[in-house]
């Protein structure tokens, strides 16, 4: 109906506008529900391939800029490619969608689209070589971080306002699928396009960016519940502030500091860590006491919501760093004693982690769907027990595997993982009150991005603290039996192992860097093995070992910690239904979004 306006109902919110002004009527049809998954589908796609494929194109990137990533002044470069885009989204996710609570989810969603793809072409066109152009790459990719934050914080509440509540575990599995899969797209296109041309890996999301642009401002249409209110100034700024901090802290606690082969005894890092503590307890002082809060502490009373999160967090505290410690495995040692140069191991670790994306593919969809009839606790807590049992497998197998055991236990993980997501986010975001499920959404991926982040750090801590204990007597054996001198050897075997983790992790092989001049005065036979495929992987493989199963017992711990908080989620539960309203809501409450609800149909 033409015309039709939205007045208040017993509650400040209105009713999204239509570009015309006129009152846009929530559609539930066949036609727009499915535009708004491929639309918001096609826009996690792109922001999680470029966060990917950055990652496994570093060594080309740097190369092509000139910097090598190895030399100790250069290590924070490294860092802040992999883990900035990290930071700014979890950092800006739950503001943006509070805007978007307020002045349209589809507006801040478009606007997602188009800052993405602006800093994606500006990482294309760097013209700068060396430290400037590091920081230059950095800083557009922090620009890609908003984009990214806006996408993320608003696709799940667009999704919720599209579908109705027994369709939505399927939307959410879908969208999760996009959300996992493009990881290990991201993967195989970096290994297969740095090579050609650097620049490719920031380009081949241009043309994504600005058909999703177009496409999301003509057919999408804000279809959610406004809520009129003020932004919470002094929340958004504490929020920010104590949140970066420690996600720098954490960052920094990576490199070493002084003599010490990691940063956490740094004043810096330290300052930085419980500062950052303190500026967070102060946001929840403050988000106690104003009228509008940035971020709602009554959203845990919703018990689905809260151990929602929860088993979110930890979930992502168990997988975040998972990527990179397979990645090393492959690229580091298992792709070289198998017959790979370190120039193609790149490619050839996004091809054999597949079994991990089919594994998703196979339960996320099929686990969302089943979700929508029998709620999410049995699927999300059954994913995250399947998730345990597969990193209980991989501690049982040696470095040096066999691919088809290899295989079946990562295929196992992506069916656990891909069994928790799509059922755990529907039921977040079904618990919600439909004025708040962008707010709500964005407090859903701090929790997993700043998870992702800690979890980075805990399982490099791990590595690095297991390579301490054991690489530098294996490093100074390896080369003094190889003919290099003991000043050289031990010089080499002291340096921090921080440099010989991220070698593995690039696929590198680092070793006619570290031994430099003293390279030449080795016999022919000596420096080709040094410098050839087998010694670095096999030198590291133990070490590698000891650090690997305390990581995958923290992984395992999470996970099962992670189900504990799953269960106590309740049973099915949408909110608003008034036969399933939560305990501390009154009946008022639930008649009054009822009442909303159905004016907005």
């Amino acid at each position: 109906m033409n015309g039709l306006t939205c007045t208040h109902v017993d509650v400040n919110v209105h009713c999204g506008m239509s570009s015309n002004g006129a009152a846009a009527a929530r559609p539930h049809g066949i036609d727009y529900k499915w535009v708004a998954l491929s639309n918001t589908t096609l826009g996690i796609l792109m922001a999680v391939l470029n966060s990917s494929i950055v990652l496994i194109a570093l060594p080309d990137i740097f190369r092509g800029i000139g910097l090598n990533p190895l030399s100790p002044g250069n290590t924070s470069y490294l860092l802040w490619m992999l883990m900035g885009f990290m930071v700014v989204t979890a950092v800006l996710v739950v503001s943006l969608g509070r805007l978007g609570d307020m002045y349209g989810r589809v507006r801040m969603y478009n606007l997602g689209f188009a800052v993405f793809t602006l800093f994606s072409i500006l990482l294309s066109v760097c013209w700068l070589h060396g430290s400037s152009g590091a920081l230059y790459l950095i800083g557009m990719r922090v620009g890609q971080g908003v984009g990214g934050a806006l996408l993320m914080a608003n696709s799940s509440a667009i999704l919720t306002d599209a579908f109705p509540p027994d369709q939505r575990g399927l939307a959410m599995g879908i969208n999760n699928v996009a959300l996992i899969s493009g990881s290990f797209i991201g993967l195989i296109l970096g290994g297969l396009l740095a090579p050609l041309e650097w620049r490719l890996v920031f380009l081949v999301s241009v043309p994504l960016g600005l058909f999703g642009t177009v496409w999301a401002y003509l057919k999408l249409r804000d279809t959610g519940i406004r809520r009129k209110t003020h932004i919470d100034w002094w929340g958004n700024l504490t929020f920010a502030a104590g949140l970066v901090a420690i996600l720098v802290g954490i960052t920094y606690g990576l490199l070493p500091y002084g003599g010490h082969t990691m940063g956490w005894t740094s004043p810096f890092v330290l300052t930085m860590i419980f500062g950052g503590i303190a500026v967070l307890v102060l946001f929840g002082v403050i988000e106690a006491k104003v009228a509008e809060p940035m971020f709602r502490l009554s959203l845990f009373r919703i018990r689905a919501f809260a151990a929602g999160n929860a088993a979110n967090l930890l979930a992502a505290l168990s997988r975040g760093g998972m990527m990179f410690i397979l990645i090393i495995w492959l690229q580091g040692i298992w792709l070289p004693q198998h017959g790979y140069d370190f120039n193609v191991t790149p490619l050839w670790a996004g091809i054999y982690l597949l079994p991990l994306t089919a594994g998703f593919l196979v339960s996320g969809p099929l686990s969302g769907a089943l979700a929508d009839r029998y709620g999410a606790r049995p699927f999300a807590t059954g994913g995250l027990l399947l998730a345990a049992a597969a990193f209980g497998l991989l501690q049982v197998l040696p470095v040096n595997f066999t691919y088809a055991a290899f295989a079946a236990i990562i295929f196992v993980s992506g069916l656990g993982m891909g069994m928790f997501g799509a059922p755990n986010q529907t039921g977040i975001m079904n618990s919600l009150p439909p004025d708040q499920r962008g707010a709500g959404a964005g407090m859903t991926v701090t929790f997993m991005s700043s998870a992702q982040v800690l979890s980075i750090g805990v399982f490099f801590t791990l590595m690095i603290l297991g390579l301490a204990a054991s690489l530098p007597g294996a490093l100074l054996h390896g080369l003094t039996a190889q003919g290099v001198g003991v000043a050289v050897a031990t010089r080499i075997s002291h340096l921090p192992p921080v440099g010989s983790l991220f070698a593995a992790f690039l696929g590198y092989n680092p070793m006619a860097q570290l031994l430099g001049p003293a390279g030449s005065h080795l016999s022919h036979h000596s420096f080709t093995y040094l410098t050839g495929r087998s010694f670095f992987p096999r030198l590291i493989s133990g070490p590698f070992d000891q650090g690997l199963h305390e990581a995958f017992d923290f992984a395992f711990g999470a996970c099962l910690i992670g189900a504990v908080a799953s269960v106590m989620r309740g049973g099915k539960y949408i909110h608003g239904h008034p036969q399933q309203v939560e305990p501390h809501e009154s009946a008022q409450q639930a008649m009054a979004e009822t009442q909303l609800e159905a004016l907005v149909d």
